[in-house]
């Protein structure tokens, strides 16, 4: 069985306490065993990122590039056994799985561009005789924690623009998906990533995660999981004065209005809500239906989701794979049984045996549910989504709006006026015209408002407001 260990200051470092990768679609198979590193790792991991930081401050964008690009074009050419890891550690099918790898592979070769393209600004002064110059320096050390639901994506989409922009990194991944993560980590020291520059440690979030979080040499954290832990860290750093990007959590709306093509509307809610396993922050949670639709579209719907196939992720029939883990599993199926004492309508939801032990879930659908109810205020990472009935476009909007989040905001029209006024309206930071809440491009903001997002954007050119810092330079040229 493989065994994995952390990588610090270039070296793989062992720390014993191995910890076993389980299969969600068959935990009979182990994938490989990591090396969970403690206090003692970061502060190791840490020391060698702060001794690299200058001399990687200082390379050439040519030498951040021709880095980042030989890595994006490794996951490239390896997306199908690199996919088949990522299916097997995460539960996704093997196709969303490849595709997750080729996305990661874009982001690698679009921040090698980003290394080239980062400017600064010539100003006039109002002053005579003196020049002003407004440049973009790296933060130094940077802490990267991040989720499982997109175990190889998420961790490109971070470290590549640290990387980019002169930073080093210390990451740390979600336990669930480790392997993701050392392939990312292998092949940056493959490629020629100097020692320190790029970090990783294995570990659990109230060790690893906490002492990075608190490291006084760690000037940036980015973080993407719970909310629950994002703001106990906004408190933190806070505290620490140390720069934060949170993303959390979500409990997206799609709307339906009449006019709507049918099956577009049902498309993208299917997608949105049950596809990864309904495992997205930008999940299509709440479909918000307006009367006059709303019994054709739920028959439709239900006839789609209850024809989906779940089973192994590996199988090319299979459209959903299973559940990340055992306690997520337990989680998803107490909402299921909230939804039935909530007064919802249930359509599925239950737990199957398969051929293989597992964590598998049949999609469910919440019917005759109301915006008030527990089921659809709080986030529930399953394959789940609720239907509330409305009067119209202003009825829609509201409850769409009547929510502690604001990442990812869709609606299902044919009208282009109606499709306006929501994108005008709609309190999120991510928009959707009769395409699914969930999926987007790696080359424009992404990110949300309120209880969903804090602090910068993540990708495209916004990815340099977080780990760069703007310094501005007066010069006396008389």
């Amino acid at each position: 069985m493989p065994k994995h260990m952390s990588l610090i200051d270039g070296q793989w470092a062992d720390f014993g306490n191995y910890h076993p990768d389980i299969n969600p679609a068959n935990t009979d198979e182990v994938i490989g065993e990591f090396s969970y590193g403690n206090t003692d790792a970061v502060d190791q991991a840490v020391a060698a990122a702060k001794r690299a930081a200058p001399g990687w401050a200082a390379t050439t964008p040519q030498v951040r590039h021709d880095l980042l690009a030989a890595v994006g074009n490794a996951l490239g050419a390896n997306a199908q056994d690199y996919g088949r890891i990522l299916a097997r550690e995460e539960g996704k099918t093997l196709a969303e799985a490849i595709g997750e790898v080729g996305r990661a592979s874009q982001v690698f070769k679009f921040f090698a561009g980003e290394a080239l393209r980062l400017g600064g600004q010539l100003h006039p002064s109002v002053r005579p005789d003196i020049d002003i110059e407004v440049t973009r320096e790296p933060m130094g050390v940077v802490g990267l924690i991040t989720p499982w639901n997109f175990p190889i994506a998420i961790p490109a989409w971070k470290a590549a623009p640290a990387l980019a922009f002169g930073n080093c990194v210390v990451m740390k991944p979600a336990d669930l998906t480790p392997a993701c993560a050392h392939i990312i980590a292998s092949l940056l020291n493959e490629n020629g990533c100097p020692p320190g520059v790029f970090n990783l440690v294995y570990g659990r979030g109230s060790v690893v995660g906490e002492a990075l979080v608190n490291h006084p040499d760690v000037a940036a954290i980015s973080f993407t999981g719970s909310v629950a832990v994002g703001s106990r860290m906004a408190e933190t750093c806070g505290r620490l004065r140390k720069k934060l990007q949170l993303e959390m959590g979500g409990k997206n709306p799609m709307v339906v209005m009449n006019d709507a093509d049918m099956d577009t509307a049902v498309s993208a809610c299917l997608n949105g809500a049950f596809f990864s396993t309904g495992q997205r922050c930008t999940a299509s949670s709440r479909l918000i239906v307006e009367a006059g639709i709303h019994d054709a579209f739920v028959e439709k719907l239900r006839a789609a989701m209850t024809a989906l196939k779940v089973g192994d992720p590996l199988d090319a029939a299979t459209q959903i794979g299973p559940v990340v883990d055992e306690k997520q599993l337990a989680t998803n199926l107490t909402y299921v049984d909230l939804a039935s004492q909530e007064a919802a309508e249930v359509i599925g939801g239950e737990r199957l045996e398969l051929a293989t032990p597992g964590f598998f879930q049949a999609p469910a659908l919440f019917l005759g549910t109301t915006n008030d109810m527990r089921i659809n205020r709080e986030e529930i990472f399953g394959p789940t989504a609720s239907v509330i009935r409305v009067g119209d476009l202003e009825e829609a909007i509201a409850v769409a709006n009547d929510t502690e989040f604001g990442l990812s905001s869709g609606i299902c029209t044919s009208s282009l006026k109606t499709a306006r006024e929501y994108r005008r309206r709609a309190q999120a930071g991510m928009v959707m015209v009769n395409l699914p809440t969930a999926g987007v491009d790696y080359h424009v903001p992404f990110g949300g408002r309120k209880g969903s997002s804090f602090g910068p954007r993540e990708q495209g050119g916004f990815a340099a407001e977080f780990y760069t810092t703007v310094k501005t330079a007066y010069v006396f040229a008389a």
